[in-house]
Formats: structure tokens, C-alpha cells, sequence
């Protein structure tokens, strides 16, 4: 009877470890995932952000998620400005944005906004979870 359980209950795990890709160990580092796009056209920058709050916020494992225009009056000698959209996503885990990637919603965004962009620059990292 006790051999059962304990392979009932080892059986239990192994498929709760299957199935579950995303669960994320308290010392894995959140990765910060930054892109930063340049329009073709000036006038398409608010339609891209738009575009990018319906196909890209919300997905699993987002810890933060943002999308807005450049400060155009922020030009010290430091500044990129070779930019006019950027979005900026948090996720808990590399194994989420990997998700991320080929999720249907951000294949649909690029298909749909790629004649958008002259140019994309993606930043990826690993940041330490914020202590709140």
C-alpha cells in the first residue's frame, strides 16, 4: 500500500513538472526585455504603441509591461535618439519570454506592424526581482 503512494505520488510530480514549464524558482532572475523601434513614419508612432498594448501587454509572466513614445525634448549629448517607440517587458522568467517569442499574439504584432519600423533594437538582461 505505501509503495502505491509514494509512486502515485511520484507519478503526481513528475506530470506537475511537465506540464508546468513556466514555474519559476525563487532565485531565478526576472529578464528585462527592451525594444526600441524606429517608424518610418513620425505619425505611425502612437499607432504602433497602440499596437503594442493590444498584442503585447498581459502575456504570462509579465512583471511589468510599458510601451510610449520618446521624449523628443530630452536631446543632452547622452540621449539615444535614434528611437521613437519603445517597449519595455519584465518577465519573471527567461522560460516566459521564451514563451513570449512564439506566442501567436507577439507573431500577430510583428506580422501586422513590421511595414511600421525602419528599425528594431531589442536589449535583453537579467535584472534582480524588485524587493516590494
Amino acid at each position: 500500500m505505501l509503495r502505491s503512494i509514494v509512486l502515485f505520488c511520484l507519478s503526481l510530480a513528475l506530470t506537475v513538472s511537465f506540464t508546468q514549464p513556466n514555474v519559476v524558482a525563487a532565485d531565478d532572475p526576472q529578464l528585462a526585455h527592451m525594444v526600441f523601434f524606429a517608424v518610418q513614419d513620425k505619425a505611425d508612432a502612437e499607432k504602433l504603441v497602440a499596437a503594442c498594448d493590444k498584442y503585447l501587454a498581459n502575456h504570462e509572466g509579465t512583471v511589468y509591461y510599458s510601451a510610449g513614445i520618446r521624449v523628443e525634448e530630452l536631446d543632452r549629448g547622452v540621449n539615444d535618439t535614434d528611437f521613437d517607440v519603445a517597449l519595455h517587458i519584465v518577465f519573471a522568467s527567461k522560460a516566459h519570454h521564451d514563451k513570449y517569442q512564439t506566442h501567436k499574439q507577439h507573431l500577430k504584432f510583428i506580422e501586422e506592424n513590421k511595414e511600421l519600423w525602419s528599425n528594431v533594437r531589442v536589449f535583453d538582461s537579467y535584472i534582480k526581482k524588485s524587493a516590494q
